[in-house]
């Protein structure tokens, strides 16, 4: 393989903007949990085998995406301060930043050979400037890979979006381009609790981890990521021992996210004496009493920490990690969600403004679940489909994790229960966890990990 520095080369950049004007909604409001997210980015990739966009000024995808952006409003905007100095989106269909790129190695070579931090190549992004008013937040980059194939790189602020977001804008995308009717529409009125009812918010866990994680501090380290893909046997092989011996209910998340806490915890000075602690994010769109819409835009999703002795923890095994895990995200109720937003949203100084935002990706280790991106036994996720091809890898990033690092579960292009783990940890660990011996026996494929 070729030195991979300068294997992503942009030649081109324009900006698409959606083939009818704006219509009625000509400000979008950022709430408190998007203001919260203000410090991070994300990042996502879908590559393609064997797909071409060809020139894309006249390829019939340019069209359908100024199509489906007439939907999302609040993507084609730019950002702009409200009275109180709240952001806010300006919905004056500015247009989306295109950019295009030729990757210097095959699709296949990339994904097995390349170190995961060269990845964000394919999203190429500029920080937000000072005035944003002319500035792009959501980026798609277009990359050919030599030999045929592509990866599409989507890239925004994450107080405009989460990664359920993300996702579906690129499905309703494929859809339009598909002469399909767009399975979940964008929404966009903010979460308001059903009824009249009181909402608690102060004194719930939810409370007390935002108000002791505004105050955290975490030490700025160099970090390196990986991706591990495990099998669909493997996974129904090893929840089928912990489902007879701990945890009747364990989901694949459950014993992905406690396997991968262990070993991470095992890579670090014994802890015997010490806390064992995870902060564990999942998406609460579906978790309501009533339901947020799957296209729900913006952020849905709930951190929540998850703390051990360390002395049990080293005495109850793979098992018990695994059924604490999923005793903390099955005992979520929705008054917690309504707590962690209430707080958010009262959490401004007397003008209003909101607080300034905090690493919710850190400073304890992290671990994100994806599992609603099952619907009906099928993946959301690779139901991104141009022509009638589908992607083989989907990656996710997110931009200034903090901290111990981050776990991200995501279903895989395999179906079942098969799974992919992204994980971006201190440099050195990450070395050391590519190495394990209790996840390298469960056979996973790793990808972007460089030569590791």
């Amino acid at each position: 393989m070729a030195d991979e520095s300068g294997l992503v080369k942009v030649h081109s950049v324009l900006t698409v903007v959606s083939s009818r004007p704006v219509g009625s909604m000509k400000n979008h409001p950022l709430t408190g949990p998007d203001h919260a997210m203000g410090r991070h980015t994300l990042h996502m990739v879908f590559y393609y085998e064997n797909t071409s966009f060809g020139s894309f000024d006249t390829d019939p995808v340019r069209e359908s995406l100024s199509e489906v952006l007439c939907q999302y409003p609040a993507v084609t905007g730019r950002l702009t301060r409200e009275d109180a100095g709240n952001w806010e989106v300006k919905c004056n269909d500015a247009g989306v930043r295109i950019l295009r790129a030729r990757v210097g190695v095959t699709i296949d070579e990339w994904l097995r050979c390349t170190d995961g931090s060269k990845e964000r190549d394919l999203t190429v992004w500029e920080d937000m400037p000072e005035n944003p008013s002319t500035w792009s937040p959501f980026r798609i980059q277009i990359n050919d890979f030599e030999g045929g194939g592509l990866a599409i790189g989507l890239s925004c602020t994450h107080m405009h979006a989460d990664p359920t977001s993300l996702i579906l804008l690129l499905k309703s995308w494929t859809e339009v381009h598909r002469h399909q009717p767009i399975a979940y529409p964008p929404f966009f009125l903010p979460v308001a609790p059903h009824g009249a009812r009181p909402v608690p918010v102060n004194h719930t866990k939810s409370t007390i981890y935002l108000a002791d994680k505004s105050q955290a501090q975490a030490p700025s380290v160099k970090m390196a990521s990986a991706t591990f893909k495990f099998s669909d046997s493997i996974i129904k092989q090893c929840l089928s021992e912990i489902r007879h011996d701990k945890c009747p209910s364990a989901t694949p998340f459950d014993f992905l996210a406690a396997l991968f806490w262990t070993r991470v915890e095992s890579l670090k000075k014994p802890k015997h004496d010490c806390k064992y602690t995870l902060s564990i994010c999942v998406d609460f769109r579906r978790l309501l009493h009533e339901p947020l819409p799957y296209g729900y835009f913006g952020n849905a999703l709930h951190f929540s920490l998850l703390s051990v002795d360390g002395e049990e923890m080293e005495c109850g095994g793979l098992g018990h990690a695994a059924e604490l895990v999923n005793r903390q995200v099955s005992s979520l109720k929705e008054e917690e969600f309504w707590s962690a937003i209430h707080s958010l949203e009262s959490q401004k100084d007397e003008g209003g403004k909101y607080a300034p935002p905090c690493t919710m990706y850190g400073p304890e280790l992290t671990c994100v679940s994806m599992e609603h991106m099952i619907v009906r036994h099928q993946s959301l996720i690779y139901s991104t489909i141009f022509d009638s091809v589908k992607p083989i890898h989907v990656s996710c990033h997110m931009g200034n994790v903090e901290g111990e690092g981050l776990i991200l579960v995501m279903p895989s292009a395999e179906e079942g229960l098969a799974r992919m783990v992204m994980v971006t940890l201190p440099e050195e660990e990450i070395v050391n966890l590519c190495k394990d011996q209790a996840i390298l026996c469960l056979e996973p494929k790793l990808l972007l990990a460089g030569k590791i």
